[in-house]
């Protein structure tokens, strides 16, 4: 059965997974057949975000258009036309190690990124014709069944179709470093990555169809129609002394023409102060001078595919970052822990590390475990056995562990905060306190996690911090 024209991704979350499987000729089960995927793939095209690479011939001639490079070139002219050999080899000269040195970083930076690109060609388990296959993620198309499980990159747009719950980092889409919790019926996006969990989903848009595209085009759109703060201030001098070097020109033959001069004199005085105004050497001083930062860069891991975007980059004065860290190192980190009356940090954070697993790679869990390490060496948390782990779902709100060591048996809670009080059964006065800490931590930028134990499985947490 052919597959109707796919809707926009979002679309999809609005209908039950049972309702998108029939509008694309799927099934669950069985995934699509050979033919059809075949079929699909020619009418829908592969699943990638087509790339129109600049010719090589258009990088180079770029560097040799706009306003400084139009005053070499026209110096390089009027050298010739005065016979004066010797500036413009130098003219050439510069202008080529300007347009050189500038040409070389790009195509470097542009084979860095290739090879990058490369290395990160991905492959998805999909089912096709009842059996799973694991297929390159170009191939996919509308109505392929896929499973996604920790550590995979979401290969399309899918609605989730079968499975408990997925955490999805989605940082490159939204900026939010902290991942979102999608179940069934859920969308979730092109190029998020599967933090937790594992389900099964249908694809319902791929390639330039997927919400990825999107910011592929705003960023393409920016890089197209926008001028760096370097670039424009380059046009700027260039445009000044275009200016100049014509109003001088201009009185220098007025005032050669009212002394009755010779022509070819006033010819050859106007070539030397045209030359003279055009500053050959700033093009290829300022080119050597970004590409030495490009050097420095890369020893420290950074692609510059660009060299005005050094200068863009050393111009900032003020620098604006969001809380969750997406601008800096996208790493969440213990800041300020509390622990309540009669009890101490070491308590705290054996309980939370009890109710953690580190191979999970939780972003929250890697914080604590960071933290122990950092400020807690000594804590024998790994002396413990977890006998049992229930990891963190979005319903039940927190994580628990059931673990066994010196001090006895115990069951370890960590989650939100209102999760754990209503666990704690508090009492009116206690919550509203506490609930107020929460406000205040919160207030100052803080995401608050709470711990807590009970001495059996079922019981109430005897206290929580």
């Amino acid at each position: 059965m052919g597959a109707r024209i796919p809707h926009p991704s979002d679309d999809y979350a609005r209908q039950p997974p049972d309702q998108t499987l029939a509008e694309l000729g799927s099934d669950r089960a069985h995934g699509l057949g050979e033919a059809e995927a075949a079929a699909r793939l020619a009418r829908f095209g592969h699943n990638e975000i087509a790339e129109r690479e600049e010719p090589v011939w258009h990088r180079v001639l770029r560097r040799f258009w706009g306003p400084i490079p139009w005053m070499i070139e026209a110096a390089a002219v009027l050298s010739a036309l005065a016979r004066k050999w010797e500036d413009l080899a130098i003219i050439g000269v510069l202008l080529g190690v300007n347009a050189g040195l500038d040409f070389l970083q790009e195509h470097r930076a542009l084979d860095a990124l290739r090879a990058l690109r490369r290395g990160m060609a991905r492959s998805v388990l999909a089912l096709r014709a009842g059996r799973w296959r694991r297929l390159p993620a170009r191939e996919l198309v509308p109505g392929d069944i896929v499973r996604l499980r920790i550590g995979d990159i979401v290969p399309a747009d899918c609605q989730l179709v079968e499975g408990e719950y997925l955490l999805l980092d989605q940082s490159m889409l939204t900026g939010e470093s902290l991942p979102v919790s999608k179940k069934a019926g859920e969308v979730v996006y092109a190029h998020t990555v599967v933090k937790q969990g594992e389900m099964l989903a249908v694809v319902v848009n791929t390639g330039a169809a997927t919400r990825f595209q999107s910011v592929v085009s705003l960023v393409a759109e920016a890089g197209l129609h926008e001028r760096s703060h370097f670039q424009r201030m380059v046009i700027q001098i260039g445009n000044f002394l275009i200016l100049l070097t014509l109003a001088l020109v201009s009185v220098v033959v007025l005032v050669a023409l009212f002394r009755h001069e010779p022509p070819l004199e006033i010819l050859r005085f106007a070539l030397v102060l045209t030359v003279a105004s055009i500053p050959v050497a700033l093009p290829a001083v300022l080119s050597v001078t970004m590409a030495v930062g490009a050097m420095n860069l890369a020893r420290r891991r950074a692609i510059v595919s660009r060299l005005v975007a050094i200068e863009e980059l050393a111009g900032v004065d003020v620098f604006c970052c969001d809380k969750t860290g997406t601008l800096t190192r996208n790493e969440m980190r213990v800041v300020e822990p509390v622990a309540l009356d009669g009890h101490d940090e070491r308590e705290v954070f054996l309980l939370a590390a009890l109710a953690s697993r580190q191979e999970n790679q939780d972003p929250i869990e890697l914080a604590i475990f960071h933290h122990i390490d950092e400020h807690l060496p000594d804590l024998d948390w790994r002396a413990w056995r977890q006998r049992r782990f229930t990891p963190f779902d979005p319903v039940r709100k927190r994580t628990e562990a059931v673990a066994e060591g010196a001090g006895g048996r115990l069951v370890a809670v960590k989650g939100a905060p209102q999760v754990l009080m209503e666990l704690a059964r508090l009492d009116e006065e206690q919550a509203r306190t506490l609930g107020e800490l929460v406000e205040q931590l919160a207030a100052r930028g803080y995401r608050t996690l709470a711990v807590g134990r009970a001495a059996q499985e079922g019981a109430p947490s005897s206290w929580w911090a």
